[in-house]
């Protein structure tokens, strides 16, 4: 390690209910969900039918009919969102080393819905059992390996550094944003693309978190279905979308007078072994990376001003994580406050990590903590400041947001301040 600090000089976010940072953030600040009744497909026969749709036209966001083609949409959304970020940094790609710029793009499902359009196209609908590869597009390998998110991202921004794929479940997001943080940490580039994309609304995804009743049946009014921490939560609400950063050595960004939206200062991932679907109940695991994310940036719990949670709206989840902040921050847990963006957003499974650190980075610049939406109920095992309903003001210098994914994966990402870590 050469102890090289890591700035975020660059954010984009495609999220619903609006292409763009900026955007994204109104919407946050003031708290106004995005969900509603599934357009992409008829949603009649499912037990799910609510989802979190971006309105998306590729061709209005600089994409050409060849790279529509070749793409599936969450590669389009990746593309998108790294041009944007880059464009946010003010950083030339072309003054750099190409060597020396990195790539890190988390996905969960990868390319989701071109899989599922183009079995029913060599399938004749389903109703053929052995397919016919004739119908097959040319890209139809693009779309089996998720590497070629990256290897679009790379083309986007001419990067020749390092460039991977990330994908650990719903917490690809922060884990692909902390791998990028540890190639300019240990000096294998300057300059990192990273970020998550996931679209994974298709009637493929939503039989799957179907069957075991993971997503909410909530069909009356699609705005409030997504409702985390309230007791009357009944499951997640299914979202897409994709956020990239820029990443560079800190030291860089102030000579080149950069505007830095935050300082990555500490990062910790943990597994629990235990379950592929199911938590224990006391957070042990996320508590332990909450910990070690925290030791790494130097800061106490009592550093931290607000918590960014995974706070998907599933039951089990939503205690899993109380316990853990109680366990990891101890009194500051009950002070702190915390809220979960997907009550607005939904989850877009791998994409929501990076997209909760744009997010948080964006609390930090404007000193607003955004609310969670739908928050009437308060479930009395969520006894926490969750923030409900209305933004707050509040001064924000260090922000902690977590992720808990299907495998037991459980991540911790803490954002500072640049003055507030000094070496």
């Amino acid at each position: 390690m050469t102890g090289r600090r890591v700035a975020v000089t660059g954010i984009e976010v495609l999220a619903p209910g609006g292409v763009g940072a900026k955007r994204f953030w109104t919407r946050l600040s003031e708290g106004r969900p995005a969900t509603r009744r599934i357009t992409f497909f008829d949603p009649l026969p499912f037990r799910s039918q609510v989802a979190a749709e971006i309105d998306f036209d590729p061709a209005e966001h600089g994409l050409g009919p060849q790279e529509v083609r070749r793409m599936d949409r969450a590669a389009q959304f990746a593309v998108v969102a790294a041009r944007g970020a880059v464009a946010d940094s003010g950083i030339d790609p072309g003054s750099f080393d190409p060597h020396r710029i990195a790539v890190s793009i988390g996905s969960a499902v990868g390319a989701t819905m071109a899989l599922d359009r183009e079995y029913g196209v060599v399938s004749d609908g389903g109703r053929l059992d052995l397919v016919d590869h004739r119908y097959a597009v040319p890209h139809l390998y693009d779309y089996l390996v998720p590497s070629s998110f990256a290897a679009e991202v790379a083309w986007a921004v001419g990067a020749e550094g390092p460039s991977t794929v990330v994908s650990t479940g719903c917490t690809s997001g922060i884990d692909s944003v902390g791998y990028g943080m540890e190639l300019i940490r240990e000096g294998s580039a300057d300059v990192v693309v990273a970020g998550a994309t996931d679209a994974p609304i298709s009637p493929i995804t939503a039989a799957c978190f179907d069957a075991i009743k993971a997503t909410t049946p909530r069909h009356d009014h699609p705005e409030r279905a997504s409702r985390p921490f309230d007791a009357t939560r009944d499951g997640f609400v299914l979202g897409e979308g994709a956020a990239v950063l820029v990443l560079e050595e800190l030291d860089h960004a102030c000579r080149r007078d950069a505007h830095v939206y935050a300082e990555l200062a500490g990062y910790a991932t943990r597994g629990n072994a235990y379950h592929m679907t199911g938590l224990r109940p006391d957070g042990a695991e996320l508590a332990e990376a909450i910990r070690a994310a925290l030791a790494e940036a130097r800061l106490n719990p009592a550093d931290v001003d607000y918590v960014n949670a995974h706070g998907s709206g599933t039951r089990q989840n939503d205690r899993h994580e109380t316990a853990a902040f109680k366990r990891s921050l101890g009194r500051r847990a009950y002070q702190v406050p915390v809220s979960s963006i997907k009550s607005m957003i939904g989850h877009s499974l791998g994409a929501i990590g990076a997209i909760e650190i744009a997010a948080s980075a964006l609390a930090m610049e404007h000193n607003v903590v955004p609310p969670t939406a739908n928050l009437h109920t308060p479930d009395p095992e969520c006894d926490l400041d969750y923030v409900p309903l209305v933004a707050r003001d509040h001064r924000v210098d260090a922000v902690l947001t977590v992720g808990s994914g299907f495998g037991g994966f459980q991540s911790a990402m803490v954002l500072a301040r640049p003055h507030r870590n000094k070496p």
